[in-house]
């Protein structure tokens, strides 16, 4: 059963009242009913389609709409079929803006809602950012049609202008910066190092994030600073180690760089933060630990302690068991320690010297070091071994 609801009484006027009423009193409660129907009438609705940047429909992108006569901020996402619908909004006037990835990818600007059907706002990712594009350009060039000019507020305008100076601007400090990288390496070729630091130095005050850059200043300061004698030395080695640094800043886990700076370290003799450097260089990448400890090893040969060497190139040869050049290197800190016979003249190395001057000829028959290793073996009594095989060598399967 239907529930019963009380019947509206009638709003009865007296007759001996009715001609001292106003017409207005006697229709006041019509318009009372009218503005109670109004009060629920005040919210518009906004919708509209997505499409991203490869022109299909897209999902969760963001609508944000902010209405700009009175303060309110309200937002959605669009659904699966790339839809967003917003609905309960106030009579108003609104900034719209899509957001793909945090990204605002397209927006529309003073939409003013209206009551009734709803009103459709549709964005598409690819169009407008040809838009954009086409703008930008026609800024940059200053020719904007009449129907761009009226497409854009002054202030897009304003910033698309300001964005197109700023990318001239850019260009020109690139082909700056390009020329004064050139130039500083066209003078390390030619061993110019003055030059080329000034060159290199400039370069990176134009883009100090630019991690090559760095490493190539900080060669040149250790070139020019190796170029040096006495004391002449010490402040372009200095710089070297600076610029070395700040490289790594800009590339932090850059195995070469803390090789230069080993190397760089080295060249001062600083021994210990020479060792750290190469340590971390063989961390960060394992494939060029054995040269990073062959460089310590040959830096501590130049500056005079080979017993400190030693180790340095034991370390390579355990990274790489086939790296010839330092089991030649090991060879030599072996044969400085071995003792000679005052009456004899016989040499008695450490054991195992004439191993690495056998396993350098094994894997460099004719390198740079070929001969001195005969030598070495010569004088050890040794003979050479024409068939020597490495015993780390992978090992043949038998069949």
């Amino acid at each position: 059963m239907l529930a019963q609801f009380p019947r509206l009484a009638k709003w009865i006027v007296p007759a001996s009242m009715q001609k001292s009423l106003t017409p207005a009193l006697l229709v006041a409660p019509a318009l009372l009913l009218l503005s109670a129907s109004l009060v629920f009438a005040q919210v518009t609705t906004l919708e509209g389609d997505v499409r991203g940047p490869d022109g299909q429909l897209y999902k969760g992108a963001l609508i944000k709409l902010v209405r700009t006569d009175i303060k309110g901020n309200y937002q959605v996402k669009s659904d699966k079929k790339g839809h967003w619908f917003y609905t309960g909004l106030p009579l108003g006037i609104y900034n719209i803006t899509c957001e793909i990835d945090g990204k605002v990818v397209d927006s529309v600007n003073n939409v003013r809602s209206t009551y009734g059907e709803p009103r459709t706002i549709d964005f598409d990712a690819g169009k407008a950012a040809a838009q954009t594009a086409a703008l930008a350009k026609a800024a940059a060039t200053g020719t904007l049609d009449k129907e761009q000019e009226r497409s854009i507020t002054p202030e897009q305008k304003a910033a698309l202008e300001k964005q197109a100076k700023e990318r001239s601007e850019t260009m020109k400090k690139n082909k700056e910066l390009n020329d004064a990288f050139n130039a500083g390496m066209a003078a390390m070729d030619a061993k110019q190092y003055d030059q080329a630091v000034t060159n290199l130095a400039h370069a990176a005050e134009l883009d100090p994030a630019q991690a090559a850059v760095w490493d190539n200043l900080g060669a040149a300061y250790l070139a020019l600073g190796n170029s040096k004698t006495g004391a002449d030395k010490t402040a372009p080695l200095d710089k070297a180690i600076e610029t070395y640094k700040k490289a790594i800043e800009v590339t932090p886990n850059n195995a070469a760089l803390y090789n230069q700076l080993a190397i760089a370290y080295g060249a001062e003799r600083k021994i210990p933060e020479a060792a750290e450097a190469t340590a971390k260089a063989a961390s960060l990448d394992p494939a060029m630990g054995a040269k990073a400890y062959y460089n310590m090893g040959a830096n501590l040969v130049n500056a005079g302690q080979p017993d400190q060497a030693e180790s340095f190139f034991k370390k390579a040869i355990e990274a790489d068991p086939n790296y010839a050049d330092a089991h030649y290197q090991y060879g030599v800190c072996l044969m400085a320690k071995a003792a000679v016979d005052s009456k004899t003249g016989k040499i008695d190395p450490p054991a195992g010297t004439a191993d690495e001057f056998q396993k350098y000829l094994q894997l460099k028959p004719t390198g740079p070091f070929a001969e001195p290793s005969k030598e070495m073996l010569k004088a050890l009594g040794e003979t050479v071994q024409t068939n020597y095989v490495n015993p780390d060598a992978p090992k043949k399967k038998k069949n």
